[in-house]
């Protein structure tokens, strides 16, 4: 039985977006009963290296909401680079993905950042041969977290410089974030021509513009690193020749 360890919105908020390694296998290893596949990720996770190291080539992270382009810029990116591409949740425990969406919140914010740990060896590993292009990595867990555990609009997110916007200490860190933001109307156009089925987050977001306000948001408070804005509603050339833009400024290529 999973402890209980919140009594008010910030509580249940540092209770649900685990902010180590540490509290993520303890929060994973307190469901295992339960659970059986959150043992299989934490056999994962111990075989991971705890200290990664990053190689000479530099690591670019993409986030946003979905349908803001994030799959077509990575592999353009991937191929004008020649670099490796890689995404969260990762694809040795992606196959556990649907069973940890339908958990309690803290449940299923713990499987995430735990990939957030093991897709920090792949990328350690891989920045020493090639540039590295990650599609989603922490940010993601940690504005997804933020936004569905606080309510109303975004005047009620914690503070501007809060500890929950804090990159974490123990997990290796990019060298460029980069947000795709298109506009309300371009996202759902996309969305609709994509024919997906929603998730519940994007269910959500659809019938509430407040939570699709609290994710861009937080992204936006990220620190250390911050996120770089990047306009996504003109055409994916257009888009494309900006990130390089950007990468070539912030990185050394």
């Amino acid at each position: 039985m999973l402890r209980s360890c919140a009594r008010g919105p910030q509580d249940a908020l540092r209770c649900a977006l685990p902010a180590a390694l540490p509290a993520v296998c303890d929060r994973l290893r307190e469901c295992a009963a339960q659970i059986p596949e959150a043992r299989e990720v934490l056999a994962i996770l111990e075989k991971c290296t705890k200290q990664q190291c990053k190689g000479d080539f530099p690591i670019v992270v993409f986030e946003g909401l979905d349908a803001t382009g994030k799959t077509t810029v990575t592999q353009a990116v991937k191929d004008a680079l020649d670099a490796v591409l890689l995404r969260s949740p990762p694809a040795c425990i992606s196959q556990w993905r649907t069973i940890f969406d339908d958990e309690p919140t803290p449940i299923r914010r713990a499987f995430y950042a735990a990939g957030n740990y093991i897709l920090a060896s792949e990328i350690a590993k891989a920045s020493t041969q090639a540039p590295v292009i990650v599609d989603r990595y922490w940010h993601s867990t940690a504005a997804y977290t933020i936004a569905t555990e606080i309510n109303g609009n975004v005047q009620n997110l914690p503070p501007v410089q809060d500890g929950v916007y804090q990159w974490p200490e123990d997990l290796l860190k990019p060298d460029l974030v980069l947000l795709l933001t298109v506009s309300p109307e371009e996202r759902a156009r996309r969305l609709e021509h994509r024919g997906l089925d929603k998730t519940k987050e994007e269910a959500e977001m659809e019938a509430n513009s407040l939570f699709r306000q609290r994710i861009e948001e937080s992204y936006r408070r990220m620190m250390n690193p911050a996120c770089q804005e990047v306009d996504a509603n003109p055409s994916k050339e257009d888009v494309l020749k900006t990130v390089l833009q950007l990468i070539k400024k912030h990185c050394a290529l």
